[in-house]
């Protein structure tokens, strides 16, 4: 991780100004280390903690993770995947990754909004189908959500197409289990042939900026390959299906 290295040209922080520095509270630095999203300080003299820079990339990767609206709980689970061995360049560069892949269109939006951006008022159950295809995300607030714009106008159409609120949950499951699917191979492929190689020769104070700029690249491709490709493949399914009725 790059954390609690004792060489004496790495800096080192206590908690007050690793929270300072990361414009976090102590207590959230703290909070952070007993769910396990901190590796613990070095303890030294008068059993003072001591912080390094590793702590500072991961509180600015957590911050990046939040700022997707991940929870906790997934933000734990996303932390524990990452190799052990990871330097605060390779996190700077994971946080840089992940802020250029990051969808852009999520906003928080009352009841009341919602239905005049959808033109139409929106019953609970019209609500529940939305939230099944990804169109929104419920928040403790009841009257709150988290909107995908790019989504709703598509999503609006789908209210009055017959099709069972259990079909889309289906659906939707279906979609995601192979989109994580194909998402973790592109992640294992960008790491052996891109990530790895630089961490190998991390001498281009330069090639954070350029792996940003690859992703940044990569996103719009990857995108479009995969959507080409679900199009000709559902529309081969669909024809093999109804031409054998």
């Amino acid at each position: 991780m790059g954390v609690g290295s004792d060489e004496e040209h790495e800096p080192s922080y206590t908690v007050d100004e690793l929270a300072a520095r990361a414009g976090v509270t102590v207590r959230t630095v703290r909070f952070y280390g007993t769910r396990g999203l901190l590796p613990p300080p070095v303890i030294g003299a008068r059993r003072v903690g001591h912080y390094g820079p590793g702590h500072l990339a991961r509180l600015a990767l957590i911050e990046e993770l939040q700022r997707q609206g991940m929870t906790l709980a997934a933000i734990e689970r996303y932390l524990e995947q990452l190799p052990a061995d990871l330097s605060e360049q390779d996190l700077a560069i994971h946080r840089a990754l992940v802020a250029s892949w990051a969808p852009e269109s999520a906003e928080e939006i009352t009841l009341r909004e919602l239905e005049r951006r959808a033109g139409r008022p929106l019953t609970e159950q019209d609500v529940a189908r939305l939230a099944a295809m990804g169109v929104l995300d419920r928040t403790v607030d009841a009257d709150l959500f988290r909107l995908d714009g790019t989504l709703l106008r598509l999503g609006v159409e789908l209210l009055d197409v017959p099709i069972e609120h259990e079909t889309i949950l289906a659906s939707r499951t279906v979609l995601l289990e192979h989109a994580r699917a194909a998402a973790q191979e592109l992640s294992r492929l960008f790491r052996d042939e891109v990530w790895n190689p630089y961490r190998e020769s991390a001498e281009d104070p330069d090639h954070l900026n350029a792996m940003r700029s690859l992703s940044a690249h990569m996103q719009p491709m990857v995108v479009q390959a995969l959507v080409t490709a679900f199009q000709r493949s559902l529309r081969e399914e669909l024809r093999a299906a109804f031409r054998s009725r």
